[in-house]
């Protein structure tokens, strides 16, 4: 989140643009509808107690095609959401809608003229208890070829 900001306030004239993984950017006009502190505490497969916290950010694509979102003003908005966030040490996801509503991790930013673009990655489940719950991998297992027996 910290660097997220420093690039926001290095900047606070570009228009931000999210783009998603597959390269398609979210439409120009989407607004960030909340800014959140996420914080998850469960039990993997294996018994293991485990903790994720992380800011999000939820976009909303509306009908008014003349809204642009400045980084100047996503700034002010986690400004006004810092006393929420309790630290500047999370990662950052964004919360988005298309066809269904998915999280994805910011994984960087780049400026590409009049924009900052919000390069946004994916994110997989996986087992966090491999050893405890997955079968072990198999062995290779050899052949043999017997020839048959050579007549005198």
């Amino acid at each position: 989140l910290s660097e997220f900001k420093d690039a926001l306030a290095g900047h606070p004239n570009l228009a931000l643009r999210f783009v998603l993984p597959d390269g398609l950017p979210v439409p120009a006009h989407a607004h960030v509808t909340e800014v959140a502190r996420v914080d998850k505490r469960f039990v993997d497969c294996g018994g293991t107690r485990r903790e994720e916290r992380h800011c999000r950010l939820q976009t909303w694509v509306a009908e008014d095609l003349d809204h642009r979102l400045h980084a100047g003003k996503l700034l002010k908005i986690l400004d006004q959401a810092a006393s929420l966030l309790g630290t500047e040490d999370l990662d950052v996801d964004v919360e988005h809608e298309v066809a269904v509503i998915s999280q994805y991790p910011l994984t960087g930013f780049e400026i590409r003229g009049d924009e900052l673009l919000l390069r946004l990655g994916t994110r997989h489940t996986a087992c966090l208890a491999p050893e405890l719950c997955c079968p072990p991998p198999e062995a290779p297992q050899s052949i043999s070829f017997k020839l048959p027996a050579r007549k005198p």
